[in-house]
């Protein structure tokens, strides 16, 4: 099969895949997504097995594995920051705000955040 210029179009990206995709609360579901990677980065720098890791944040080592394959659903934000402080409480989490976006949060969004 060939394919043409025309068959193709570039497209910009908001900058989040979950909001370009269109999942709901696409800001929750990337913030949970950046926290996960920060916790994974933290088990791989002090190889950190499951159990271990199960240990100090005082999760299961299923919720342990849940994170690193990810499937976050049964994560909120502040149980993944908790996870997070407990494994590495050096890190330091910043969350920013932007004052000039053109699309305005819902009340959801806004609480979650």
């Amino acid at each position: 099969m060939t394919y043409d210029k025309e068959d193709f179009a570039i497209v910009h990206g908001s900058g989040n895949v979950f909001r370009d995709v269109g999942f709901p609360n696409p800001d929750v579901e990337q913030a949970k997504a950046l926290l996960s990677a920060q916790i994974i980065k933290v088990l791989r720098m002090k190889k950190m097995t499951n159990r271990a890791a199960s240990k100090i944040s005082g999760v299961t080592e299923a919720d342990i594995s849940r994170i690193k394959n990810p499937d976050l659903k049964r994560f909120t934000i502040d149980r993944l920051m908790t996870i997070l402080n407990k494994l590495d409480p050096e890190i330091d989490v910043n969350i920013e705000f932007k004052s000039g976006s053109k699309r305005k949060p819902s009340s959801q969004q806004t609480a979650s955040l």
